[in-house]
């Protein structure tokens, strides 16, 4: 299986002995590092590995986003045997389960940094886990790269620069929603079911403001929290509001939910829009494709069930290297190609660091300018800066036909659009 392997391993109660020390890591271990680089921290980090942690919802309600890990399971072990890892160092990838709890993930993120020492926690799942954690990360210093979350936060405070997502963030996102409809259906009326946290009120207060000033109207609203059964009953009241459009904002479980549930409400058909994160087939599937025709969403990374990538060079790089590397793993789930897109990333974003440190780490993923990684669509690449703590930004739509997602119009650029998000 190689270097980079991935070790599963559940949550414990075990309780956790706080670091004494901040952690510098031994230089001669990484080789000489220039003049410039030293003094920075250097734990995780040799000149023949890295070691980086990961936390994702394995168990619990949020599970079906544990296929990320294996798409990123399986980039690194590519890289690993086939290319001599990252610029010489092999990669080592330790992945732990907060079944989508945020202090299990504080306990992970504690156990990644102060126990297994990592170099870095390359994602932390979820905007819960992500908030619950990164005031630890950035007290100690330790890159917290790429999460695997939208919410504005990460690209916006100032106070944390050792954590920055990667996805388009949420009120990006909600933009493209609102771009769509004040062009496709300009006196809309919006019911929405949104998740009752930092993730759903993101993502609803992006689009609320998007609208602002249109004919788009938000007529009806409902949340529901993550340790809630069903979403029935939220569903059959944004039913009675009429609305022509419902903006399902919901993590996987609950987005097929709030599918199945409009699917059976044969007296109420608005136009069904789904967020990202719960877009996927797997997602869908359950409910059955007959059912969710005509549902709409927004991507920025390739799906491997869409034809036109059949001839795509990194498409069928990712195809053969995952049967290679993860034979188990269906490569047609898009949660697989995601973490092999944000694993290729941060190889972009670690060969660009001026210095193998953390300090250099954290500096390279803040001044990407226009990287390109091949798994994204056409037009869209990494871009931050100074001011723009945000790598993707940009979006396109597409409408589930069949048994596959269809793209149509043209990528949105947001920045474009919008402007920056405001702090």
């Amino acid at each position: 299986m190689g270097v980079s392997a991935i070790r599963w391993t559940a949550v414990t109660a075990a309780v956790l002995l706080a670091a004494t020390a901040c952690g510098r890591g031994d230089e001669a271990s990484n080789g000489a590092l220039p003049a410039e680089c030293k003094g920075q921290q250097t734990t995780g980090i040799t000149d023949k590995s890295i070691k980086l942690g990961g936390i994702y919802p394995l168990s619990g309600p949020a599970s079906a986003y544990g296929d990320i890990p294996k798409g990123i399971k399986a980039y690194f072990d590519y890289v690993n045997a086939e290319q001599n890892g990252i610029g010489g160092r092999k990669v080592e990838f330790v992945v732990r389960d907060d079944g989508y709890q945020p202090p299990k993930a504080v306990e992970e993120a504690r156990r990644l940094v102060e126990q297994e020492q990592v170099f870095a926690l390359f994602q932390t799942l979820g905007t819960p886990s992500t908030a619950a954690t990164w005031d630890y990360t950035n007290q100690r210093k330790v890159p917290q790269v790429f999460v695997a979350t939208g919410a504005s936060l990460w690209g916006t405070d100032k106070k944390h620069p050792w954590t920055i997502g990667w996805q388009p963030n949420y009120i990006s996102e909600a933009r493209v929603y609102a771009q769509f409809l004040k062009t496709e259906k300009p006196n809309a009326k919006v019911a929405v079911l949104y998740q009752n946290d930092d993730f759903g009120k993101d993502l609803l207060g992006g689009f609320k403001k998007a609208i602002a000033g249109s004919q788009v109207q938000v007529v009806d609203e409902e949340s529901y929290e993550v340790s809630d059964p069903t979403i029935d009953p939220q569903m059959r009241n944004l039913a009675g509001s009429k609305a022509d459009v419902f903006l399902n904002i919901t993590t996987p479980k609950f987005g097929s939910q709030a599918l199945a549930a409009d699917a059976k409400n044969t007296d109420w058909n608005p136009l069904h829009i789904i967020n990202n994160v719960a877009a996927s087939v797997t997602v869908l599937k359950p409910v059955g494709f007959k059912n969710v025709q005509g549902v709409v969403s927004a991507t920025y990374y390739k799906d491997p069930n869409d034809p036109q990538w059949a001839n795509d060079s990194e498409m069928k790089l990712y195809r053969e290297k995952m049967a290679k590397y993860a034979p188990g793993a269906d490569p047609n789930i898009p949660y697989h190609a995601f973490g092999w897109a944000s694993a290729s990333s941060f190889h972009k974003a670690m060969q660009a660091a001026k210095c193998p440190t953390r300090e250099g780490l954290r500096d390279s993923v803040r001044n990407l300018n226009n990287v390109e990684v091949p798994m994204l669509l056409p037009g869209i690449t990494l871009q931050t800066g100074p001011d723009d703590g945000f790598p993707i930004e940009s979006m396109q739509m597409m409408r589930f036909k069949g048994e596959r997602w269809e793209l149509f119009g043209e990528v949105i650029d947001t920045r474009k659009v919008f402007g920056p998000v405001a702090e």
